[in-house]
Order: structure tokens, then sequence, then C-alpha cells
């Protein structure tokens, strides 16, 4: 450790010649930087030594707000920053008494998540100690060692996130082994969270648009529930995911170069009949200290790939591991080549602010992926 230290101050000593040093949120991104407070709005102070560069530097942790760039459009006409595995966090305190010993996916709150622009959370949810609980499991089955909370403790909190922002909208993709009967419906109910519920019956069901923003805000449908079970959405009025959601494959299987598979519950990633398209991209096994890696480089090299294989339609939701970690502007910077495609038909996010004819670009960019 000492040595690693002495290493880091040796090398801001050399590199100051070729950057001046800056402090008190003036380091802008890339640049390097002591600590977080070091660095301008929206980023943050940390490495990626698995990227093979030991100095600290400024990255990105905030995502572009999106309808203020262009707002008023149908909601697949968006992407939506989501975390995987939201609720599993580095350091989480135990609520069974026993340490939790099993994969963490993120490492901040889920409000902190939605406070920096995630909009999309993917939970899991098990009848638990006579509730309903997010937790990993083994063969199906939640442990004292792998449940992290009762999941009424973050619907309240998301349900004070939309209080807070009436103009927000926030998805849900939950991974269900919830077997009591309307125990999610107790739970949403519980957490004051039906007022802003998205009704299933007004969702697209043949590829249609979806409600514009403002419509969705006006009507105060501000949260879409998704379940993995089919059978919810006629006993308990949830949505069933892949009736309505091409999803590719999760895990390494849709981190290989060049593919872009749908899962094996989903339809064809280009089934046009489904308005909205999710991309994954994480890891079979998180680790903190590798993500910044893949949520750089590889995952940009990704978005073109799932663009062609979802049949020339950018995805709606980028779901990632650690979606602060990267080299740089990370899952952001990729968030916002998406809108920028959905938005303005370009590779700028910046050019969609000019209010062109959609797929009229001011650079080199165009429709086609960059």
């Amino acid at each position: 450790m000492r040595f690693l230290a002495a290493a880091l101050l040796l090398a801001l000593c050399c590199l100051h010649t070729s950057q001046a040093l800056c402090f008190n949120g003036q380091c802008q991104l890339r640049q390097i930087c002591l600590r977080s407070a070091d660095c301008a709005t929206g980023l943050f102070c940390s490495t990626c030594v698995a990227n093979g560069d030991l100095l600290p530097r400024c990255h990105r942790y905030t995502a572009t707000n999106v309808t203020d760039v262009r707002g008023g459009l149908p909601f697949n006409k968006y992407a939506w920053l989501t975390t995987h595995n939201s609720f599993a966090i580095v350091g989480a305190p135990s609520h069974t008494g026993e340490p939790i010993v099993t994969f963490e996916n993120q490492e901040d709150s889920i409000m902190d998540q939605l406070n920096n622009g995630v909009r999309g959370l993917m939970l899991d949810m098990y009848d638990f100690l006579g509730d309903v609980w997010l937790c990993h499991s083994f063969g199906g089955i939640c442990y004292n060692f792998t449940a992290f909370e009762p999941v009424i403790n973050t619907l309240k909190g998301i349900e004070g996130f939309l209080s807070a922002n009436p103009t927000e909208i926030v998805t849900i993709f939950i991974e269900d082994y919830v077997r009591s009967p309307n125990g999610l419906t107790k739970v949403f109910t519980d957490a004051g969270l039906k007022k802003y519920w998205f009704p299933v019956s007004m969702m697209p069901k043949n590829g249609e648009d979806w409600p514009t923003i403002t419509e969705m805000v006006a009507k105060n449908y501000r949260l879409l529930v998704f379940t993995s079970d089919m059978t919810k959405e006629a006993s308990e009025g949830i949505a069933y995911n892949w009736r309505y959601v091409n999803e590719n494959q999760y895990g390494n299987g849709g981190m290989k170069t060049g593919q872009c598979p749908n899962r094996g519950e989903s339809a064809a990633m280009n089934a046009k009949s489904r308005s909205l398209v999710l991309m994954n991209f994480f890891r079979d096994n998180p680790v903190q200290l590798e993500a910044c890696k893949y949520n750089s480089a590889p995952l940009q090299a990704m978005l073109p790939v799932c663009y062609a294989a979802a049949g020339n339609r950018w995805p709606n939701f980028l779901a990632v591991d650690f979606y602060k970690r990267s080299d740089g502007g990370g899952t952001f910077n990729a968030l916002d080549t998406l809108n920028a495609g959905l938005l303005c038909g370009c590779s700028d996010i910046n050019v969609c602010k000019l209010n062109l004819p959609f797929g009229v670009c001011n650079t080199s960019s165009s429709t086609k992926p960059p």
C-alpha cells in the first residue's frame, strides 16, 4: 500500500508539467484529481486500474436530462439508464442478523441512483420471513445471508422520489419469485405507489408508440412495473415483461463481441410487436474494480451491434452493474449516444439541442450508428 501511494505521488509530480494541477471543482473529465471535491459538477474522482490507469481521474456519474434536450416525445423515443440488481449494494447492512454473503452489483443507494439519473431499476423479489424481500438466491430460495431488506423500504423511497420530482418517470423490472396471493399488489399499495401506476390496459401491444412523456406526467402515470411472472398480468394487473419489451441475453452471453442475441424468454430482438428494447451489458460475476473496463469502450462498441440486432432501433433501457465506474464518461456517454440516435437521428446529443429535422446533423453523424 505504501509503495502504491508513493508511486501515485511520483506520477502526479512527474505529470504536473503536462497537466496543470486543478483543485476545488475545477478538474474536468479525465483530468487527474486528488479527491472528488476537485472535480467539476457531475464528476467524481476515481481510478480505473482494470484499464491499466493507476491515476485518479475525474469520471462522470450523472446523466443528461434528456427531456430538457427534447421533450414531449413518446416514452419509447428515449433511453433510460437502468441498474442491474439495483438493491445489491456494496456494504449494505444486514436486516436478518447474519452477514450478507452474496454478489454485489451497485455501490450507492437506490435514492442516489435515482438522483444521478438512473430511471430503470431491476429488483429481485421473494417471499421471505412472512414478507416480500429484495434478495439473491440459491435455487430460487432466499436465505438470511442473501437477503438485503424488505422491499417496502425501497418502494417507499421510490415513492418519495416520485413525489418530490413530479415530472420524472421510473421503470421497475421485477425478477419475480413472490408466490403469496396478491403479494406484490399489497406491497406496492402499502408503499403508496399505486397512484403513479401506468395501467396495463394502456400499454401498446402491437409495436405502437407509447404515450408521450407529457401525457404520462399529466395523468400521473409515472411508474412502469414489469414482472417476469406472466400470470401476474391477469391476476394483479402487473405487465408481463416480455409482452412489451425485447431484451438481449444477460451476463457473459450478452457481451460477446459482435453479437446481441435475445434472452430465452424474449421475442427476437428485431420483433416489431414490442415497442421497447432493453440492452443488458454486465458480467455473470460482478467485480466492482473491473466494471470500469467493461462500462467504457466495450459498452460503447456494443451499442451499434444491438441497434442492428433490434432492427435498427436504439435500446430504450441500458442495464449495467456499478453504473458509475468507467475510464471517463462510461455508461453516461453510452446513454447519450442512444438518446442522440432516438431523439434526432445523430451521434452527438448536443446536435439534438438545435431542433433540426430528424436525421439532419451539423456534423458527419447520421441516422446510422457511429
